[in-house]
């Protein structure tokens, strides 16, 4: 019977069938959102949500009777683990001041779909394992925007109060220019002067004008430079070798995986197998030596 559950779970249909109901599940939160569709169909989209819960539950069923005789091995596998945890949310008697909590359950089983697709799983592994290497990178980019904020707060404050007066101030306006949201008019400003442009909408704003044709394109240009085409293409590089890793820690267990079937195969089955694989070869050869040696007249 293990075996017929560990197909069952392990076939691409049944898959593809859980990845389905995930999406469904998606759709219908989607639609409760609104209201004029719940008050005619509230009924019929509470009916489809209970099923999909308990579609779900079935599918953690037959992965703990996949398992046999060790059920909890279901729970060595961390997205086994997120997967019940969000189910299991769902059956909270819960309700009230925390009804947000439940529906909050109720969308991420959207996120189920990682836990679904292998793909998923490598690129948020990925991800994740970027995290140690991506907080040295952030480190360095801080680092970076408080410098660019105290020499901007000093350089500009007097001319532009509003994105420049103050250090929290000039991180936001660095934070919208790493962004190329605006820094355009953001430059000029400080190129021309605030009694030039940018402050037509703020004329009683107390303020000490001062042009900076040199040095605004130096500090605005450089900081994008530094900012945006190197440090985010460091965070770039950082995921992408951790997407590395994960391939590789991913090829290291299915080698794994095949070498522990292989102990489980006994002589006869191995035998069988090499002989399907030398049956396969002959008719390749015979296939080739057709074409090789092609009957006359055709």
């Amino acid at each position: 019977m293990t075996n017929i559950f560990k197909r069952i779970t392990e076939s691409r249909s049944f898959q593809s069938f859980i990845v389905f109901v995930i999406l469904s599940a998606g759709v219908i939160v989607g639609l409760e959102t609104y209201p004029g569709l719940m008050a005619v169909h509230g009924d019929l989209l509470h009916l489809l949500d209970h099923i999909v819960l308990y579609i779900f539950v079935v599918e953690i069923i037959l992965k703990m009777l996949a398992k046999g005789s060790k059920p909890w091995e279901y729970f060595y596998d961390g997205w086994n683990v997120f997967d019940f945890i969000i189910v299991a949310v769902c059956f909270l008697p819960i309700g009230g001041a925390y009804i947000a909590v439940l529906r909050l359950a109720r969308i991420l089983r959207v996120f189920r779909l990682v836990s679904a697709m292998p793909k998923l799983q490598l690129l948020v592994g990925a991800l994740l394992k970027s995290i140690p290497s991506m907080s040295y990178v952030g480190i360095l980019l801080f680092l970076l925007f408080y410098i660019y904020a105290v020499i901007g707060t000093f350089m500009f404050g007097q001319n532009d109060p509003i994105h420049f007066g103050s250090l929290q101030a000039t991180m936001m306006t660095l934070f919208k220019t790493i962004t190329l949201e605006g820094w355009i008019d953001f430059m000029n400003i400080q190129y021309y002067g605030s009694n030039l442009y940018g402050y037509e909408a703020f004329p009683d704003t107390l303020r000490t004008p001062s042009a900076h044709p040199i040095a605004a394109p130096i500090y605005f240009i450089s900081f994008i430079l530094l900012g945006t085409m190197i440090m985010l293409n460091l965070f770039i590089g950082v995921i992408i070798n951790g997407m590395e890793e994960t391939n590789k820690e991913e090829e290291i267990k299915e080698l794994a995986k095949i070498r522990e079937q292989v102990k489980n195969i006994s002589l006869e089955e191995e035998i069988n197998l090499i002989s399907e694989d030398l049956n396969k070869i002959n008719e390749n050869l015979k296939l080739l030596k057709n074409r090789m040696n092609p009957v006359k007249g055709s």
